[in-house]
């Protein structure tokens, strides 16, 4: 029996599918525990295969590959003094488990498996395993420890079975996404845990960006009484040692450092960052690409970019044809002279004036509509496309949440490219982080201080200028209202009739949803970005393309 624990929580960056690379973090954090004195070392949520690994778990393979690094790793811990929480895939006779693996002196000395298993929003473990009965906890250094998995903690019978049976502590791996204020919702959930049990739980957070979910780290702990004992870092890698004492009111912390949570003006800019950072490194490119056409979009990706990579990684590109206005030339370059990247200007005049005279004969005496307006765009994304591949850039696409909810993009044009960082972000929200950004300098980001996206790109109207004079209000409403109607719509569900009862136009919220439900086929085929809200296009949002659904008004 002990009445003191020095407690180690590693904050990292796993890979999905990288058994080898995550087996070596894994190995640095247990030789770092060691070096700490640390008694435990937690890792987080599936830690050798990276959260989540989605149908690779499917893939027997892959199973036995995970299992036999958790073995080596459950190995490495003899001599260390730490007993080590590994949550990890594992296969026994029942099944396949999302678990955990507790390991001391080179030995399993139990595991344990998750009972409730998400399966809504973007994680559908139910497909894959089988849950567990609850469990019972561990005694670690002669302590009773209580290892709920993530979602376990969402249902207050799991932490409370676990106390019931004599846990003094729980410790609980994450591999939980950033949404809008989810670092508040996790403390709620956790302080009323805390208050219902009376028993420390501490709450480890994974950090980094998979594919379109960005992990933000600031994992944390809770004592009874709502006192908070320490916290980790927002979006970065972290690692915390906290000492334990048991005393008459149980155990409490007695040394545990509180990183300040990262601000919710600051978040989204950090997310959209960290996100780009690891998709791109993840996949094996080092530098990116953008057409910059000196609107607020593509200034806003290409100041995350630098921030993301540092200048000397990120070109730029104008585009300009015969609609492109001089406003929009000195301010793409204006933009990338601030930002200090590479800047060329492509014409895309002739090519796009070839191709109307050789579809001159198909097209034959019809008006000028969206069809040429299309080329433009298109004849955009073959040179990028061209210059991605020649140097090896991977392109960035610059749409927001509001032009792709109405289709306000063309496919296989600007819509072409590998990333977008504005994907999940409404207009009016990257005009409020461009301003947020010409003002600070976030986190561990590389770009300049100062007013890096001019503001002439903020105060003037967008426009896709593909025809004269062209605004984007000649087609759609003021953004403050469009975004109006598609949070209600989107993020809310709500129906038409309620749209409308908050105080907007019937007939434009209908217009609004066929734009909505027709431009579904587009965003099936775009770029994946970071998801910000619950309600991310695709990820979060998953509706069908061929939809014979029409919400009306009942009166």
């Amino acid at each position: 029996m002990t009445d003191r624990l020095r407690i180690a929580l590693a904050q990292l960056n796993p890979k999905v599918g990288d058994i080898a690379g995550n087996l070596a973090l894994a190995r640095q954090a247990l030789s770092d525990a060691a070096a700490a004195k640390a008694d435990i070392l937690l890792l987080s949520e599936l830690f050798l295969t990276g959260y989540f690994p989605d149908d690779l778990l499917f893939k027997p393979k892959f199973v036995d590959d995970a299992m036999q690094a958790a073995r080596d790793l459950v190995a490495d811990t003899a001599g260390t003094g730490v007993a080590l929480i590994l949550p990890t895939v594992w296969r026994d006779q029942t099944g396949l488990h999302n678990s955990v693996v507790v390991a001391e002196n080179g030995e399993i000395i139990a595991t344990r498996l998750k009972r409730e298993l998400p399966n809504d929003d973007v994680f559908y473990e139910r497909r894959y395993f089988v849950p567990g009965v609850l469990q019972e906890p561990v005694t670690i250094k002669g302590v009773s420890v209580g290892i709920p998995i993530c979602e376990d903690i969402w249902h207050p019978w799991v932490c409370d079975h676990l106390v019931q049976r004599g846990a003094e502590i729980l410790l609980c791996p994450n591999g939980s996404p950033y949404w809008t204020n989810k670092q508040h919702v996790r403390k709620e959930l956790v302080r009323a845990r805390v208050a219902e049990d009376r028993v420390p739980l501490l709450y480890l957070n994974q950090v980094g960006g998979q594919d379109e979910l960005v992990f933000d780290g600031a994992s944390f702990a809770i004592e009874p009484g709502d006192k908070l004992v320490f916290q980790g870092k927002s979006f970065a890698t972290d690692f915390i040692v906290s000492d334990w004492v048991d005393g008459q009111d149980g155990w409490t912390c007695t040394n545990g450092h509180v990183t300040e949570l990262t601000t919710t003006d600051e978040a989204p800019w950090l997310a959209c960052v960290l996100g780009l950072r690891d998709y791109v490194h993840k996949n094996g490119f080092k530098q990116v690409v953008l057409g910059l056409s000196g609107g607020i979009d593509s200034a806003v990706v290409a100041a995350m970019a630098v921030d993301a990579f540092g200048a000397e990684n990120v070109h730029t590109i104008m585009l300009p044809y015969r609609y492109t206005s001089e406003d929009s030339l000195k301010d793409a370059k204006d933009c990338a002279t601030r930002l200090g990247v590479r800047y060329d200007i492509v014409s895309i005049g002739d090519p796009v004036d070839a191709a109307l005279e050789q579809l001159a004969p198909v097209f034959g005496n019809r008006p000028a509509d969206l069809a040429e307006e299309n080329i433009q765009s298109r004849m955009r994304g073959v040179v990028l496309m061209a210059v991605s591949n020649k140097l090896g850039s991977m392109l960035l696409t610059t749409g927001n949440k509001s032009e792709m909810g109405v289709g306000y993009a063309t496919i296989y044009g600007d819509m072409n490219g590998g990333y977008n960082p504005l994907k999940d972000m409404f207009k009016m929200e990257v005009y409020r982080l461009a301003a947020w950004r010409n003002a600070h300098v976030p986190g561990d980001c590389l770009g300049p201080a100062g007013e890096v996206i001019p503001q002439n790109i903020i105060a003037k109207a967008p426009s896709a200028e593909l025809r004269p004079n062209q605004t984007d209000q000649d087609s759609l409403p003021p953004y403050p209202v469009l975004d109006a109607i598609l949070t209600a719509m989107v993020e809310e569900e709500k129906s038409i009739a309620e749209i409308v009862a908050l105080g907007h136009d019937e007939a434009l919220v209908q217009r609004i949803e066929r734009l909505l439900n027709i431009a579904e086929y587009k965003r099936r085929q775009a770029a994946p970005g970071p998801k910000l809200t619950p309600k991310a296009f695709g990820l979060g949002r998953k509706y069908p393309i061929t939809n014979g659904y029409k919400d009306r008004t009942i009166g």
